[in-house]
């Protein structure tokens, strides 16, 4: 997973062309790392239909507060600049993975309005 800072935040998150997974963390959150795994498995799933990137909650508190994060890890799934899906709990990693897996894949799935 690639971690990202707030000016990296704009033009890789919010101008991405596909969804990204965002991972609000911070050093001293283990279930931040425990999370991590599942996380990559995720993007290798998808490969590069969708983007997963990190970001140190505590080293960017521009976002930390724009997205009004609550606790660690927070997971924000964004497309088109639009936060589509937020995970802030979870009770397994299994759990995690299939509200991340459904959230993408419900974007992945919509269908595009053809241009007349």
């Amino acid at each position: 997973m690639k971690f990202i800072s707030e000016a990296d935040f704009t033009p890789q998150v919010l101008q991405a062309n596909v969804p990204v997974v965002v991972h609000f963390s911070a050093p001293w959150c283990g279930l931040c790392r425990l999370v991590e795994p599942l996380l990559a498995q995720l993007q290798e799933q998808y490969g590069n239909q969708m983007c997963l990137v990190g970001v140190n909650a505590d080293e960017s508190l521009h976002l930390s507060s724009r997205y009004r994060l609550r606790m660690l890890p927070t997971l924000l799934v964004i497309q088109d600049g639009q936060v589509q899906h937020r995970v802030e709990t979870f009770q397994s990693r299994d759990q995690l993975y299939q509200q991340l897996h459904q959230a993408v894949e419900a974007i992945l799935t919509v269908p595009t309005v053809a241009s007349v």
